[in-house]
C-alpha cells in the first residue's frame, strides 16, 4: 500500500510540475502577434520580465524555452542564406532579435552560462555593444566564472582592442580555478594582439573548453583557415622563389613538384598542393600567386 501510494505521490508531483510549462508555453505562444507576409521575423515573443512572473517558479525552464529559440531562430537565418556563413561571421543576416532572445535567456536565469557565450561568438557582428553588455551582464551576475571573462576578452581581441582584450584576460586569470593559460593570454595579447599566433591561441582554448558543438565547428573551422594561411604564404615563398630563379612564374604546380615534395606538402594526383580541407590550391601563374579552389571549405573572411 505504501509503494501504491508513493507512485501516486510522484506521479501527483510530475503532473504539478508540467501543467506551469505547458500554460506557460501557451501562453506564450498566444502572445505572438498574427504573422505578417511583408515581415521575414518572427516578433519578439515575451520580454523576460513578464516571462519571469508568468513562469511560476520556473525560471530555468522559462530560460532554456528563451535559449532554444535564439538556436532556431539563427538555425533558419543560416538555412536560408545563399551562400556558406561561419557563426561568428553573421553580419549579411538580419539578425535584430537574436539580442533580445539572448537577454529574456540570461534574465530569466542569470546563472545559465551558455547564452552568454552565444552573445561573446555570435552577437559581436550583430550588434558588438549589446554583445558587451550582456556579456558583462554575466559577469556581474557570476564574478567567479572565468570563462565569461574568456568570453569578454574575445570580443574585444575580434574589435581589435588588444589593450582592454589583456585587461579582461588578467581580471579572469585572478579567479580561482582559472587555467594559467588566462595570465598567458594577457601577456600575449599585450605583446602580438593581432598576430595569427594570437588568434590560433584564441581559438584552440576555444575549441577545448567549450561545451557547444557549433561553438566548437567554429573554432576548428577557423584553426583551419589559419593553417590555409599559413600554407598559402608558404607557396607564395616558393613561387617568388622561381621566379627570382627563372625569371618567369611556373606554368603550373608540376614545375615546382619536386620542391613541393621536399616540403612534404600534401599533394592531389595532379601534382598540386591541398588546402586543409583537402582541396587543391589554384595557381595564378599570370600573378604569381595562389588562392583557394572552388569548393573549398576553408573560410574566406
Amino acid at each position: 500500500m505504501n509503494e501504491r501510494l508513493k507512485t501516486i505521490s510522484l506521479a501527483l508531483v510530475i503532473v504539478i510540475g508540467v501543467v506551469p510549462i505547458v500554460a506557460l508555453a501557451r501562453l506564450i505562444d498566444a502572445q505572438r502577434p498574427p504573422v505578417d507576409a511583408n515581415v521575414n521575423d518572427e516578433s519578439l515573443y515575451l520580454n523576460a520580465k513578464p516571462a519571469r512572473r508568468l513562469s511560476l517558479g520556473f525560471n530555468g525552464l522559462a530560460a532554456d524555452w528563451y535559449w532554444m529559440r535564439s538556436l532556431q531562430y539563427v538555425g533558419r537565418k543560416i538555412i536560408g542564406a545563399d551562400q556558406n556563413v561561419a557563426i561568428d561571421d553573421l553580419s549579411q543576416l538580419d539578425l535584430k532579435l537574436l539580442a533580445p532572445l539572448l537577454e529574456n535567456a540570461t534574465t530569466l536565469d542569470p546563472q545559465f552560462l551558455d547564452p552568454y557565450e552565444y552573445a561573446a561568438v555570435v552577437l559581436p557582428a550583430v550588434d558588438v555593444k549589446e554583445a558587451i553588455r550582456i556579456t558583462r551582464k554575466g559577469i556581474d551576475a557570476n564574478p567567479d566564472a572565468w570563462r565569461l571573462y574568456q568570453h569578454l576578452g574575445y570580443i574585444y581581441w575580434q574589435q581589435g582592442d588588444y589593450v582592454t582584450a589583456a585587461e579582461v584576460y588578467g581580471r579572469g586569470a585572478e579567479l580561482p580555478g582559472a587555467p594559467v593559460w588566462m595570465e598567458a593570454m594577457k601577456a600575449r595579447m599585450a605583446a602580438e594582439g593581432g598576430s595569427r599566433g594570437t588568434a590560433r591561441e584564441i581559438y584552440t582554448r576555444m575549441f577545448e573548453q567549450s561545451a557547444d558543438e557549433k561553438v566548437k565547428d567554429m573554432a576548428h573551422k577557423r584553426l583551419l583557415q589559419l593553417d590555409s594561411l599559413d600554407e598559402r604564404d608558404g607557396l607564395r615563398k616558393l613561387l617568388v622563389a622561381y621566379q627570382t630563379r627563372t625569371g618567369r612564374c611556373p606554368a603550373n604546380w608540376r614545375e615546382i613538384d619536386q620542391v613541393l615534395r621536399a616540403i612534404r606538402a600534401p599533394l592531389d594526383a595532379t601534382g598540386a598542393p591541398v588546402d586543409p580541407s583537402g582541396t587543391p590550391y589554384v595557381l595564378q601563374s599570370n600573378k604569381c600567386d595562389v588562392e583557394l579552389g572552388q569548393g573549398s571549405e576553408i573560410l574566406v573572411k
